[in-house]
């Protein structure tokens, strides 16, 4: 049908990019239903062209954490907002292709079965593509859970659902329990409350890698829009419903996080706790009063509520986040603050520095915590050699922190890097799980076998991972669930400040410890965000320039080492290749680095920084860290000066 006589106008006047007049005239060819049609006619007829052109110029992609999309439009229309639910919820997702909407993400169901359809079918097994699907608290989560399990239903397959809001490492975990095909969940993770997001998963248990995530996103491209209004009425006939022995089967796995429990008997570790309106109370709350924690949550931010109404942002990384629970400790002198995101897959935190006042930790010292602290426990119970193994590795993405490299040296295992984004991660996880499965024969068990007796038998046959990390504030204690896990990652910290507390020290005193024997590591990030059309573009300008014409000098320190990943050929420690990805990775010749790369969740250009120094003692420590500290961010300053200009 040709374009409304608006609409070409705004294409020929440069008001509306040629791509999204293409995505809205094969919108409008679709049938859509009335209300979406009415959205499109209202937000032309105020003339809403930036607005037509964030939401229409280009489809959802997959990227290294999914898809996600705006839910609620900038501009909202009227028709789209209807009759808004009790929580404030619109009556219908935006419509748009870069939206995440009834359409985009039926498109993507539909797309996700013909890939697993044909897999299985490439693979000889003859069975109805299993699905598991898992939502969190967000706008539009529960519909669209729904809508995916109606749909995956009449294409053919079998669905499962949870009654509830659950977390995402807990979708990973049923993927696997359940031996389904693929995984969906139904989150945005942090973003801000307008966002929702699409995340699959493949029968790992992991997020989909190449050539799985290439292959689906071509079925999805392939499926028309005309094809999608058969699916766009959810019915829930035949969809199994997940109860409690779900719960208690992931609950089980999640507890073997605490290598050596008996540090909580004792300790009486003291422990504010904070889900910021997410889910991370229906597992983090029960591990850890299991485990012996004295426990106190943020009530005000206890229940589900997809408006984060207590917080700016519902991300444990920000300190605002979690200032409820820092002041609720500091009145009642708790040891420990842990905080979840919405879906429960990273953990924020704070602990009672050596001054007695409660003290934010970054994701790199976290993860450097509890690598050494897990490292250390597994020799002491007899998991790893004492002098440590090459079949032995902690797992970190090549923008986390090098304190984490040096600390498995230093143990003797083997450090991997990977790219960023807990996928790669559990990619290798996978091949470690292939290589003892060939190594065993056809009848192992590798689910029915413990944790420790697949540990003794990687090291045997293949390589132990004994813990998974990113700055993110992600973390992974064991390959019981293959995605970063919130949920352990609260026992696995309270259990480090539990024998911390018993040994009458401080974690911050132990981190220090840790500076002073591998070198002080400081880091930063900066993110630049460009949203919508224009801000793609300005990103793709700057990922460009970094190839085409890479820094050579930052401020008066020159660049001796620039890695392209998109285009240089990367091995891990396995003698692995790393897939290519634009990624920069710069060295300067004080020892200082930072990498580039364009989030693949958000629209930003992120930027990673690390700075070091060496302190001969204790003593010497705080000037160290006051010297590296002012130098990484003289160094932000330059760096975000020069993407800027490269944008323009």
């Amino acid at each position: 049908m040709p374009l409304p006589e608006p609409i070409q106008a705004a294409v020929k006047a440069n008001k509306l990019l040629p791509a999204a007049a293409e995505n809205l005239a094969a919108f409008l060819a679709a049938g859509l239903p009335a209300w979406a049609g009415d959205s499109i006619g209202e937000l032309v007829a105020r003339g809403e062209w930036a607005e037509l052109n964030d939401r229409f110029y280009r489809y959802l992609e997959f990227g290294t954490g999914g898809m996600r999309g705006r839910t609620i439009g900038a501009v909202p229309a009227a028709a789209e907002t209807g009759a808004p639910g009790p929580l404030g919820s619109p009556e219908h997702a935006a419509i748009g292709s870069n939206m995440l909407n009834d359409f985009t993400l039926v498109r993507a169901v539909v797309g996700l079965h013909r890939y697993v359809s044909r897999f299985l079918a490439g693979e000889g097994i003859a069975a109805k593509p299993r699905l598991v699907i898992a939502c969190d608290v967000r706008y539009f989560s529960r519909h669209f859970s729904e809508l995916a399990a109606s749909t995956w239903m009449r294409l053919g397959g079998e669905a499962f659902l949870f009654p509830e809001p659950r977390p995402t490492p807990q979708l990973s975990f049923s993927v696997r329990w359940l031996k389904a095909h693929t995984g969906i969940v139904i989150t945005a993770s942090h973003n801000p409350p307008h966002d929702n997001g699409f995340k699959a998963y493949f029968g790992d248990g992991a997020q989909v890698v190449p050539p799985h995530d290439k292959g689906i996103v071509a079925e999805v491209n392939a499926v028309p829009l005309g094809d999608l209004g058969a699916f766009l009425k959810p019915s829930m006939e035949g969809v199994g419903i997940l109860g409690r022995e779900a719960d208690d089967h992931y609950l089980g796995a999640a507890a073997l996080a605490a290598i050596d429990p008996a540090v909580f008997r004792g300790a009486e570790l003291k422990v504010v706790f904070s889900n910021i309106h997410g889910t991370g109370a229906v597992h983090c709350l029960p591990l850890l009063v299991h485990a012996g924690c004295f426990l106190k949550e943020v009530g005000e931010q206890l229940a589900f509520d997809p408006r984060f109404p207590t917080v700016k942002s519902p991300n444990p990384e920000n300190a605002e986040a979690l200032s409820r629970a820092v002041a609720l400790a500091e009145r009642t002198g708790s040891d420990l603050v842990l905080a979840t995101d919405p879906d429960a897959d990273r953990m924020g935190c704070a602990v009672r520095n050596g001054e007695g006042r409660m003290e934010l930790l970054t994701g790199n010292q976290v993860g450097a915590l509890l690598a050494d602290y897990r490292l250390m426990k597994f020799k002491e119970k007899g998991w790893i050699p004492p002098e440590g193994s090459q079949r032995v590795c902690i797992i970190k993405t090549f923008v986390t922190t090098e304190l984490q490299d040096e600390i498995g040296r230093a143990h003797g295992v083997k450090v991997i890097n990977t790219l960023t984004g807990f996928k790669w991660i559990a990619a290798k996880i996978l091949g470690y799980e292939r290589r003892l499965r060939a190594a065993m024969g056809p009848g192992f068990d590798w689910e029915a076998t413990p944790l420790r007796e697949r540990a003794r038998l990687l090291q045997e046959h293949s390589t132990f991972f004994a813990f998974g990390t990113e700055e993110s504030y992600g973390y992974l204690p064991n390959d019981g669930v293959r995605d970063k896990d919130g949920n352990a990652a609260c026992l696995m910290f309270a259990e480090l400040c539990a024998w911390v507390k018993g040994r009458g020290e401080t974690v911050t005193g132990y981190l220090d410890r840790l500076y002073v024997r591998h070198g002080y590591f400081a880091e930063s990030a900066i993110n630049i965000y460009y949203e919508g059309a224009s801000g793609s573009e300005r990103i793709r300008r700057i990922i460009e320039s970094y190839r085409a014409s890479p820094p050579a000098k930052i401020g008066n320190e020159k660049v001796t080492l620039f890695q392209d990943f998109g285009l240089q050929r990367i091995v891990d420690a396995d003698g692995e290749e790393i897939p290519r990805q634009d990624l920069y990775v710069l060295t300067l010749d004080n020892g200082f680095r930072y990498a580039a790369r364009g989030s693949g969740t958000e629209p930003k250009m992120k930027f990673y920084l690390f700075g070091r120094g060496a302190a001969a003692d204790a003593a010497a420590l705080p000037a160290v860290k006051a010297r590296v500290k002012a130098e990484l961010a003289e160094f932000s300053r330059l760096i975000e000066a020069d993407a800027r200009s490269r944008a323009e």
